[in-house]
């Protein structure tokens, strides 16, 4: 591992609408100059279990009910990097289903959030491919992990 990444938890989850959609969430990095594109999800915060974690996120950066995410979720690698800080860690994977499709409005951003949030999108598994700065980008075999068909 690189001495100089960061290896904070954090937790995502992935969240599927009623058409089998996955939400993205969109920031724009300043230092980079670029936007990715990864599912929900945020940093564990002290003596927070990884679920607690998946479920104030969900609400806070999305205003969807915590409660949807389930216990089910894989290990996931990463290595990126993030206005200037690269983070190498395993994070875990949370699955929350909706019906329909979701009003996604975020809830509680902080001031970083606020200034790098460039909206959201829900996108079908098949494509993932053509989404510009997919994080992770494995993220098609992330959904196959979780037990999503593709073609759901």
């Amino acid at each position: 591992m690189d001495e100089t990444a960061s290896d904070r938890p954090a937790v995502r989850v992935v969240c599927v609408d009623g058409g089998g959609r996955v939400l993205l969430m969109g920031w724009h990095d300043d230092v980079e100059g670029v936007t990715i594109w990864e599912p929900p999800g945020g940093g564990v915060e002290a003596g927070e279990e990884p679920i607690e974690t998946a479920r104030r996120e969900l609400y806070e950066e999305t205003g969807l009910p915590g409660a949807a995410v389930t216990d089910h979720w894989v290990p996931v690698g990463r290595a990126f990097t993030w206005l200037g800080t690269p983070y190498r860690k395993t994070e875990p994977f949370f699955l929350a289903h909706f019906d329909g499709v979701p009003d996604v409005r975020p809830a509680d951003f902080t001031e970083e959030e606020d200034g790098t949030y460039r909206g959201h999108r829900w996108v079908h598994p098949d494509d993932l491919a053509a989404v510009p700065r997919l994080e992770p980008p494995d993220l098609p075999d992330v959904l196959r992990r979780l037990g999503l068909d593709e073609h759901e």
